[in-house]
């Protein structure tokens, strides 16, 4: 019988190297993953690209040490033109695709994601609040995959060395498939700034034949990185594997330190009083537009397919 251990998934394990100065989260995630995927029914590509962005917005989301949310979004020309995670500190994860079927229908079945997602950008916003102003970022997309977008948006907007492993896939659950996701991050933190100095960006109207800054990686970044390379998609979604012993795997030669795991949740922000609240925002002729056959107002959550009936009288809508 399969070794399994359920109670080890759908957490997020923070690690540290410190002979490597380095630190990262690995996320094993299971029925999380599972229950967004399923609700939705989403095609096959679809779903690995929902489960690719969702452990990301894990990784990313539960590093913040504030409470707020964190959401990856894309929007794009391709089939998959939308996609969503938000995340709301501490630990809850919600996601949706936007897909236009029939365009989908017309790809390979093994289509890349940029043959899915076409060209747009992938935003990462950050909101504390009321009180505070958001923070986002913007990454082209221009045919890379959504690892690669993560990787230029830490070059770019943190210049943090950074490399990420994502991995999506089904598996056999008794009589049942079955989707997983995996992912780990590994970041070259090192005491000194010095060592983490990376060559400027390409400024886009430098002269011809000019010499371009270059800075020589550092040889323990290497090392890290280049570990964190060789996880195999199997490694990342093998339920009887855990974080610890793949951790070990990787850098038991230079000692890794494990902290506590937390706990992620999959759980809508959706509620009858936000959806009311919502509907008060349009205006009186827009929500009497919105009134159906039975003389109700409908609405389904695009997250977790919630459907609310709101009666008029609700949101101010008159006989």
């Amino acid at each position: 019988m399969t070794d399994t251990h359920p109670e080890l998934d759908d957490l997020v394990l923070p690690f540290s190297v410190e002979p490597l100065e380095a630190r990262g989260r690995i996320t094993r995630l299971g029925p999380l993953v599972d229950r967004i995927l399923e609700r939705h029914a989403y095609p096959p590509q679809v779903a690995r690209l929902v489960g690719e962005m969702v452990v990301l917005a894990v990784l990313l989301g539960t590093s913040l040490k504030f409470e707020g949310r964190f959401q990856l979004q894309t929007r794009t020309d391709g089939a998959v033109d939308m996609l969503v995670v938000d995340f709301e500190a501490p630990d809850r994860v919600r996601a949706y695709a936007r897909f236009d079927a029939e365009r989908l229908g017309e790809l390979a079945a093994d289509a890349s994601p940029a043959a899915l997602l076409g060209r747009g950008h992938l935003a990462l916003t950050i909101d504390q609040g009321s009180d505070m102003s958001r923070y986002q970022g913007i990454v082209a997309l221009e045919g890379q995959s959504i690892e690669d977008a993560a990787h230029q948006y830490f070059l770019q907007s943190e210049q943090i060395p950074t490399r990420i492993r994502i991995a999506v896939g089904e598996t056999l659950a008794g009589a049942r498939h079955t989707w997983r996701a995996g992912g780990v991050m590994v970041q070259f933190l090192p005491s000194s700034p010095e060592r983490q100095r990376q060559a400027d960006l390409p400024p886009g109207d430098a002269p011809e034949g000019a010499t371009a800054h270059v800075v020589d990686e550092d040889d323990a970044w290497v090392e890290a990185r280049s570990l964190v390379e060789t996880v195999e998609d199997h490694e990342l979604l093998d339920p009887t594997l855990t974080s610890e012993t793949l951790l070990y795997r990787l850098f038991h030669e230079r000692g890794v330190r494990v902290f506590e795991a937390q706990t992620v949740i999959e759980r809508c922000r959706c509620s009858r009083e936000r959806i009311v609240g919502m509907l008060r925002q349009f205006s009186p002729e827009e929500r009497r537009s919105m009134v159906g056959d039975d003389g109700r107002i409908g609405i389904t959550c695009e997250f977790c397919s919630t459907h609310y009936q709101v009666e008029p009288a609700e949101v101010g809508v008159e006989d």
